[in-house]
């Protein structure tokens, strides 16, 4: 069973850096799908960004040119989502998440990230913005 715990969250300025950090354990697929979601309160849940096993990324417009998603996959996984230029709207819980054998798949949806197929989810990191 893929278990996925998140880290870095907590609460910087308008402008300010965080990393996020989501460790997956017992993820042994061959192919790779993660990605990273939020929710802010009252808000749905959205797509922020995914990394595929070939090393392509998607992210979702508005954080695009902020924030960048990579991974270590030099024991465990390790899905790191890094956010520069923070801004208030930003403020949600952050979620990673992972997709059986990889398979998942992506769509725009007027400039919005749609992620089909994720079925591990973390419990997720508060991130706070102040401005």
């Amino acid at each position: 069973q893929v278990q996925l715990a998140e880290s870095g969250g907590g609460s910087v300025q308008s402008g300010g850096s965080l990393t996020l950090s989501c460790e997956a354990s017992e993820y042994t697929y061959n192919k790779f799908c993660m990605g990273w979601f939020r929710q802010a309160p009252g808000q749905e849940r959205e797509a922020v960004a995914v990394l595929f096993s070939d090393g392509s990324t998607s992210y979702t417009d508005s954080v695009k040119g902020r924030f960048t998603i990579s991974k270590d996959m030099s024991k465990n996984i390790i899905l790191y989502l890094q956010m520069n230029n923070l801004k208030p709207e930003d403020t949600a819980t952050y979620s990673c998440a992972a997709a059986p054998g990889g398979s998942c798949y992506t769509a725009n949806n007027d400039g919005k990230l749609e992620v089909y197929g994720l079925n591990y989810w973390g419990k997720g990191t508060l991130v706070t913005i102040s401005s």
